[in-house]
């Protein structure tokens, strides 16, 4: 054996699924060169002390971790299911999303769904406790958001109710009960006995004699309203009540529900009336809206699955004219009030009304941006003056002219209900961007890493962004502030380390990284303290018993002795400057002959054992006799180390 080249390969099972099959190559290429010792800390080594009944939060972190990076998902919930029974407050809300990431991928999703919930009531404590942490917070980002349109009246409303303006052609259409004569005001829950219609305007015209009903097939003597054409023109999505052959249906409560229709344009007239085939007479569906792709549409509803009085839900409308399966657009847009009248923009910002979300009275409108088909991110309430202590609602939006449309039944209204016109003069902040920068070193060498990357994933463990470290080991990226994120960083050869980042309020972050070898060349002389990374072995003030919280870190070292038979290591211990130098020699002597006699009690032969005591004779340190320094500064010179012998 070369006595100066013993290669000890630590093969952490921390390693990505990409990296494996490059280490075991790598690994037989070293066990054909040299006679080696090679253990894991990760797994080998911290799998044979627990084996022992010795265990602590960080052995099973640093275990479950081993087994999740190489999605070895079966045995990393077992130690995550440890963890949090043993270990709850010791541990950080990264360890529950792994044990539901886990629980998923086994198909559990019931416990998988309980750790997600307890994940985002802790995630939830890095910002606000919920919407309401108290009255001035959501008032102050509401007056953020404050003043950033024009608005007037719409030219053609009346003293009756006119809500609900969708874009048809160069006009609009909307809906009024300004025929009926009946000055009631409208209700949001559909049932009184107020008649609403459908009517299309050239918004360019200035003649008010030019607002036309639409037809008869689509108006009927019951409500009809909110209304949104394809982007083909072929046909118009609209909302009615349960109406059929004439008659009107009530559900088991004597409530009117609301329904989704579909009508043809087939040679200039709205023909051909089909209800969508979600719809039912148990529960509304209303207030259609499109996704820019025509693929998609959303909708209001308090179908089952909704978690208030009426929630948003979307469903996939194919090529062939068929529906997918409704779904709940979930619990960042819905709350346990109502949520409804959605509109999507050509840049796929959802704007919709609700009453659960932070608000200055009644329905608020409020936006949100869809990515990537997710809607996670922070919903946003539009500020004065479209949002007022009354009822906002049925907003739409053109990105491209900036203009756009609202009602409200604000008092200064000319009718029960009114539209507004209004110019957008600065865009309405969606997207926070928190810069984080930071630094990636060998986390014994303290040497930078060039070309590491550095990737951020966010909670549902997809890849959102990636970058690598500069020649100076630096790197930089923006991550979205308004959603929980894990930073991660990797190296061939190292193995990965990540930090989570929960909602902010955006401010830069330095993150530095200090990476782990997952293979480490050492021989005569090496610590295996350092290389182990041990935690501090603690003895009691004047004592040299070991205790009980360190018998884990020398248990590290017995697990590779016992690998490898022909390990030899000296155990030296140093004690800091404090007290007489006598003294600190002969308790250094003895604390490294009781961990020489507490390896001999676990089995390990006297013969590969030596103990030595160097009292204060090998500072780390400036903290010599006659220096001021601090408790942590002391604490680098009382140490452990675990020396390769030849």
């Amino acid at each position: 054996m070369n006595k100066k080249n013993i290669l000890l390969v630590m093969v952490l099972a921390f390693l990505v699924t990409q990296f494996t099959w490059g280490q075991e190559k790598l690994l037989n290429k070293a066990n054909q060169r040299y006679q080696e010792y090679s253990f894991s800390p990760a797994i080998d080594i911290y799998k044979r002390v627990l084996d022992k009944g010795y265990v602590s939060a960080d052995l099973l972190k640093n275990l479950g971790n081993s087994y999740y990076f190489n999605a070895d998902y079966k045995e990393a919930a077992d130690t995550y299911k440890k963890l949090l029974a043993e270990y709850s407050n010791d541990i950080g809300p990264e360890y529950y999303f792994r044990y539901s990431q886990s629980l998923k991928s086994l198909g559990d999703y019931k416990a998988s769904k309980e750790m997600m919930s307890k994940f985002s009531s802790l995630t939830a404590d890095d910002v606000r406790a919920g919407f309401y942490k108290g009255e001035k917070d959501y008032l102050d980002e509401i007056k953020k958001n404050s003043g950033r349109y024009d608005i007037k009246s719409f030219d053609y409303n009346t003293f009756y109710s006119e809500f609900a303006p969708s874009y048809y052609k160069a006009g609009l259409i909307f809906s009024s009960d300004r025929d009926t004569g009946n000055l009631a005001r409208y209700r949001h829950t559909w049932n009184s006995k107020d008649f609403l219609d459908l009517y299309k305007v050239d918004t360019d015209s200035l003649d008010t004699n030019h607002v036309m009903k639409l037809g008869e097939d689509v108006n009927t003597r019951l409500h009809e309203s909110t209304s949104v054409v394809t982007s083909d023109g072929k046909h118009l999505y609209f909302t009615r009540n349960n109406f059929k052959d004439g008659k009107y249906i009530t559900d088991e409560n004597g409530i009117i529900r609301l329904k989704l229709l579909r009508a043809t344009l087939i040679d200039g007239v709205w023909t051909n009336i089909q209800e969508l085939p979600f719809n039912s007479d148990s529960y509304s569906t209303a207030h259609p809206a499109f996704s820019p792709d025509g693929r998609t549409l959303y909708f209001a509803s308090d179908m089952p699955g909704s978690l208030g009085q009426s929630d948003i839900f979307s469903v996939t409308v194919y090529a062939d004219g068929k529906y997918g399966t409704p779904k709940n657009l979930g619990n960042t847009i819905n709350t346990e009030a109502r949520e409804t009248f959605p509109f999507i923009t050509s840049d796929n910002v959802l704007y919709f009304s609700s009453d659960g979300h932070p608000g200055l009275g009644g329905l608020d409108v409020f936006a949100t941006k869809i990515e990537s088909g997710k809607y996670d991110r922070a919903v946003v309430n539009v500020g004065e003056p479209v949002n007022s202590k009354m009822d906002d609602f049925t907003f739409i939006f053109n990105e491209d002219t900036r203009e756009g449309y609202f009602a409200s039944n604000r008092d200064e209204g000319l009718g029960a209900d009114d539209i507004y016109a209004f110019v957008e003069t600065v865009p309405l902040k969606l997207v926070c961007d928190q810069a984080i920068s930071g630094t990636v070193r060998d986390k014994i060498t303290n040497e930078v890493l060039v070309g590491a990357t550095v990737k951020v994933i966010d909670e549902d463990n997809e890849e959102v962004y990636t970058t690598i470290t500069d020649s100076n080991g630096n790197y930089k990226l923006s991550i979205d502030c308004n959603r929980g994120n894990f930073v991660r960083a990797l190296m061939q050869g190292y193995v990965p380390s990540e930090e989570y980042l929960g909602k902010s309020d955006g401010k830069p972050n330095i993150i530095d990284f200090y990476l782990e070898r997952d293979q480490v060349t050492a021989g005569f002389g090496d610590d295996l303290a350092k290389l182990l990374q041990l935690s501090t072995i603690y003895f009691d003030f004047d004592k040299y018993n070991i205790r009980k919280d360190s018998e884990i870190e020398v248990q590290k070292v017995i697990a590779a002795m016992e690998k490898y038979p022909s390990l030899r290591i000296k155990v030296n211990s140093h004690t800091d400057s404090r007290g007489k130098d006598s003294y600190n020699l002969w308790l250094s002597q003895k604390r490294a002959e009781s961990t020489v006699e507490y390896m001999i009690s676990k089995g390990i032969a006297e013969s590969r054992l030596k103990g030595e005591g160097f009292g204060e004779t090998k500072l780390m340190n400036q903290c010599e006799n006659g220096v001021r320094c601090s408790a942590k500064e002391h604490e680098k010179n009382r140490r452990s180390e675990f020396i390769i012998l030849e």
